[in-house]
Parts: C-alpha cells; sequence; structure tokens
C-alpha cells in the first residue's frame, strides 16, 4: 500500500498550510475545505491539489458522505474543534488521524486537570469559593474563546466588589502565576513508542502585550479590560537545563492518556502550555490534544527537529510521515480513531 492511495483533507484554517505542504512533501493528494473567503488563498498553493468550498466551516458536516466515499483521511486541527462540535466528530466515519475519545478531556476543564494532576504536573491552585482567594486570581468563564472571558481579581474582597459582573456564567477561580509563557508542542508515535519535542512558541496577544508595554500607575483610570486574543507567535528555545523535566511532562501526559482512554490514549502532535517561574518551575495551564497553531512557525523545521531529523520537518510533515509509516507497514488503523479504522 502505498502513501497516494489516500488524500490528506484538512478544514481551511488555523494550520492548514503546513499540514497540507508536508503532506504534499510526503507524497499525499491533498484537499483544503474552504470557506467562501478563503479558497482562492488556499487555491494559490502549488501542494494543495484540490479544493472544496463551503459557505460556513459548521456546513462541513454536509460533507462527510462525500469524504466516506473516497481514500482521505482528516487531519483536525484547533479550527475543527472550534467550528464542530464533540458529537459531529464523534458521528463522522471518515479516516481521522487521532483519538476521539480524547476530546472529552481536553473539553472539560475539571477532566483536563485530573488528567494533568494524575500525571504529576505542576498546577496552579484553585480555590472553591471567593473567600478563600488570598492571592492573585484568574477567573477563567467556561466556553470562552479567542483569548476572551477573563477577569483578574487581587484578593477576596476585589472579587466580592466585581463578582456581578460574572453574572449568571460559570467560572473557575485559579491562581494567577507570574512568569514567562512557553507553548511546548509534542509528538508521539504510536508505531515506535517514541516521544518527540518538535518546537515551541509564545504567543503574541492583544491588547494584553500592549498594556505591558504602559507603567503600571499610567495605566491607572484607563477602564481597559485584557484581551488574549492571539494574533501571531513567537518561537523560542529552552535552557538544555530544563529540557529534560519538558520531556519527561510530556511522557508523563502520553502514560496516563493511555490508562484514561485505553488503549490508544493520546497519539500524534500536541501541546501543552506552560508558566515557567523565576525560579525555573513549570505550571502547567492546559493542553491542546492536536497540532497547534504556534508550530506554524517552523514550516521548515526548528532546531529541535532537525536533531532528530536532519531535514525540514515541521509538525504538518511529521503527522504525514506517520500516516505514511503506518501504510508501509501496514498499520494505519494504529495511527487512526478506533471508529474509523478501515
Amino acid at each position: 500500500m502505498n502513501s497516494t492511495t489516500y488524500t490528506v483533507v484538512t478544514l481551511g484554517s488555523h494550520s492548514a498550510l503546513q499540514i497540507l505542504k508536508g503532506a504534499h512533501d510526503e507524497g499525499f493528494p491533498t484537499l483544503a475545505v474552504t470557506n467562501r473567503d478563503t479558497e482562492s488563498l488556499y487555491r494559490s498553493f502549488a501542494f494543495v491539489d484540490e479544493v472544496i468550498s463551503i459557505d460556513h466551516y459548521a456546513e462541513f458536516m454536509n460533507l462527510v458522505p462525500i469524504l466516506e466515499d473516497r481514500k482521505v483521511i482528516i487531519v483536525p486541527h484547533g479550527s475543527f474543534v472550534a467550528y464542530l462540535s464533540l458529537e459531529d466528530h464523534k458521528e463522522m466515519r471518515v479516516p481521522y488521524f487521532g483519538n476521539k475519545a480524547i476530546l472529552d478531556w481536553e473539553a472539560s476543564r475539571e477532566l483536563q486537570r485530573q488528567w494533568l494532576s494524575r500525571a504529576g504536573l505542576n498546577l496552579p491552585r484553585q480555590f472553591k469559593t471567593g473567600a478563600e482567594i488570598d492571592r492573585p486570581v484568574i477567573v477563567k468563564l467556561y466556553g470562552a474563546q479567542g483569548g476572551k472571558g477573563y477577569l483578574f481579581v487581587r484578593d477576596a474582597a476585589d472579587f466580592e466588589d466585581r463578582v456581578n459582573i460574572l453574572g449568571e456564567r460559570d467560572y473557575i477561580l485559579q491562581e494567577y502565576i507570574i512568569g514567562v509563557p512557553l507553548y511546548i508542542h509534542y509528538f508521539y508515535s504510536p508505531l515506535t513508542g517514541k516521544l518527540e519535542i518538535m518546537s515551541m512558541d509564545r504567543r503574541y496577544e492583544t491588547n494584553v502585550d500592549s498594556l505591558g508595554r504602559i507603567p503600571s500607575r499610567a495605566q491607572e483610570g484607563m477602564d481597559i479590560e485584557p484581551s488574549y486574543v492571539v494574533v501571531g507567535n513567537s518561537p523560542l528555545s529552552l535552557r538544555e537545563s530544563m529540557l529534560a523535566e519538558a520531556y519527561r511532562m510530556g511522557e508523563n501526559v502520553v502514560r496516563v492518556s493511555k490508562e484514561i482512554c485505553p488503549p490508544k490514549g493520546l497519539f500524534g502532535a500536541f501541546c501543552i502550555e506552560t508558566i515557567i517561574t523565576p525560579d525555573s518551575q513549570f505550571y502547567i495551564m492546559e493542553i491542546s490534544a492536536r497540532i497547534v497553531a504556534g508550530t506554524n512557525l517552523f514550516i521548515d523545521g526548528s532546531p529541535y527537529s532537525y536533531l532528530n531529523y536532519s531535514e525540514p520537518m515541521s509538525t504538518g510533515r511529521r503527522i504525514a510521515r506517520e500516516i505514511k509509516n503506518a501504510l508501509l507497514s501496514n498499520a494505519l488503523g494504529e495511527v487512526l480513531d478506533d471508529a474509523s479504522v478501515i
């Protein structure tokens, strides 16, 4: 079975260009599902062999019967989760790279915290009530998207003064860790049992990064709520003395994932969002169980991927190579969701 038997398909958003370029470089035909506004962009790239345009990404499920009749493999990314429901993902029977069972654990803040805690990762403290708050806290609303929906409070009294802003919405009170944000991109291969660190990045967020340039005294009375809408990413490399801990965290996350979503657990690309404090401690904010947009910095590879491959190896291309290796070893089912194994 050769790689040209299957077409790699993804939604025209997020990290689609990287995914499709990587698939093309590994010998796969490629298909981008776009909306009307992005159709011309994806048609402009020679490595995109086919484009199907729909009015809205939420209409993707209408294409599923067509895709089921073709030899395609879906590679999901963040926009798949944003535009399609968990039920939509589970309903699809199109071959799908990754384990859909992990989506429930990623989507729930409580389940995700259980997962990371069982993995022995260092997590910010959570408070059950506002009266317990004794340090700076970030109030995270359920369903917050696009970097919005956060509130910062200093202590219990400050929370009581501002709690009415939240209304009837559900929220989590989480200790606010002051340090350097670092997003670590991993890849775990179920074929080899090997974990790789692919790359790392920081996010550039507006308007919070602009606010950081204004002295605190000058901010008084401005009445500007910080927003964490991501507009871009910056590359980072970690001190080598801290790299072993970063690798250990990834190993533990994968190990526990096989316990909570047996037997396959988490595989393929994923990202751990961390804050590093002045005493070089990692605090884990959350996990993304698929390719993240920060990997777009490294379409031509990163310092870390070069250590493993000595050739340009993006996370998107690494996904395609995993699929190709599975085909060559007659083990395609190992890299697909069980419900879509063909």
